[in-house]
């Protein structure tokens, strides 16, 4: 891999860290092949559903994968890092069999909920297994860098690739997305586990008994003792929470509206549209990396600064310029403020994490920040309704510029983020 040259350095690129980059990467492929560009026009126009099975199906792949984020990484601590990764994949696996061959509504709806609640894992495990590789050598910022280029990279070619084996008949399609998904199984049987004297010395240090001990009602008391740990030990801002939440609500109020937006007031070519979108994604890709080692290296608070700053003017401005030069000025500058925000956001908050129940914790705030981005469309849809099409923009900066704020009173209560070697 190229990639090891010199960008990324070469302590990164363990095993552990190839197999995460790979499963993200085939995992956000499927999705955004599927919940993209096949389910739609598939359950339209092949099986004839409703807009309602659409939605539903849809909605229940979200609500999934937010609801047992927190659960998957309370599991991670608990019954190991490979155990809840592998359970998750086979779970996406079953879901993506079950699309292949259903020809009914409440079928399809099973497999998108199950997609969602497959892939909960993912993100909670991926962050504790850099976490774990990052440990020695202080370099998350740049672990974020990469492992976003394969999330991004996964969501944003799927859609694309996948239209080229799509020649008459979708079955094809779906048995190839099924051979991808049993590749990411296979992988994810290299990760590493939780070894015996590992979860021997964790029960030791904390009192805690093994997870199945004492069946339901010794779940439920290891469940009281993790929620005691985390209100003894997470010392966070209370403006953390909102924070949280904003950052991806500012996301979802966009997402519904953008194509519209660009069509309808701006006269945009869906081929120029096209461009817009790969000028500022790429743009957002190339700065992940070099950004990443910065940020290890001068700290996250600058960055965040100018990332939430700059987000807020420049999508301001998009609500209201019908330049179309201007336009393309602003989405290099969208990609610039998102390629600061991305690796730095999750990096400032791997050190607020308290040991013991630091996968718990990454799953909590995993579900927070994913409640943001189910509620931004719907309050988008409802601006853009009462208020007109600059709305959900003008909302967005709104949100971004309360960010900027909010991170300078946190950033000033570094006594409140002590941080986690």
């Amino acid at each position: 891999m190229e990639i090891t040259s010199k960008l990324v350095n070469r302590k990164l690129l363990t095993p552990t860290f190839i197999c995460l980059w790979i499963i993200m990467f085939l995992v956000e492929f499927v999705k955004g092949a599927l919940i993209v560009s096949i389910l739609p026009v598939y359950m339209g126009d092949v099986l004839k559903l409703s807009a309602f099975a659409i939605g539903l199906s849809f909605s229940l792949q979200y609500i999934g994968d937010n609801v047992f984020r927190s659960p998957a990484g309370w599991f991670i601590e608990r019954v190991g890092f490979r155990l809840t990764m592998l359970f998750g994949l086979l779970i996406t696996f079953v879901a993506v069999l079950i699309i292949t061959v259903a020809d009914k509504m409440g079928m399809i709806v099973l497999g998108c909920a199950l997609i969602g609640a497959g892939t909960a894992p993912l993100w909670p495990c991926v962050l504790m297994g850099i976490s774990d590789v990052t440990r020695e050598n202080n370099n998350f910022g740049m672990a974020m860098g990469v492992i976003q280029i394969s999330s991004l990279g996964g969501t944003g070619s799927g859609p694309v690739i996948i239209n080229f084996f799509v020649d008459g008949s979708y079955q094809p399609v779906f048995w190839f997305l099924l051979a991808l998904m049993g590749v990411v199984v296979i992988v994810s049987l290299f990760l590493p586990g939780k070894t015996k004297q590992k979860i021997d010395q964790a029960e030791l240090s904390s009192g805690e008994p093994s997870l199945w001990e004492g069946g339901i009602r010794g779940v439920w008391n290891n469940v009281q003792q993790s929620i005691r740990h985390i209100k003894k030990n997470l010392h966070v801002s209370r403006l953390l929470f909102p924070a949280l939440f904003l950052q991806t609500f500012s996301i979802g109020l966009l997402t519904p509206v953008i194509t519209l937006f660009v069509r309808t007031e701006l006269g945009l070519s869906p081929e120029a549209f096209s461009a817009l979108l790969v000028t500022g994604g790429g743009i957002t890709v190339i700065g992940l990396i070099p950004i990443g080692r910065l940020v290890d290296r001068y700290g996250t608070k600058w960055f965040l600064h100018i990332g939430f700053s700059l987000a807020a003017v420049a999508i301001g401005l998009f609500a209201m310029t019908r330049s179309i030069p201007f336009v393309w000025l602003l989405v290099i500058l969208i990609g610039v403020s998102y390629a600061c925000i991305l690796p730095t956001w999750d990096t400032m908050i791997s050190h607020m994490l308290p040991e013991g129940e630091k996968g718990t914790v990454w799953g909590l705030f995993l579900t927070i920040q994913g409640s943001g981005m189910a509620v931004g469309p719907i309050v988008s849809g409802k601006l853009w309704d009462m208020l007109g099409p600059s709305a959900p923009f003008m909302a967005s900066a709104i949100v971004m510029a309360a960010l900027f704020f909010v991170h300078v009173i946190i950033s000033r209560q570094k006594s409140s983020f002590p941080r986690v070697k």
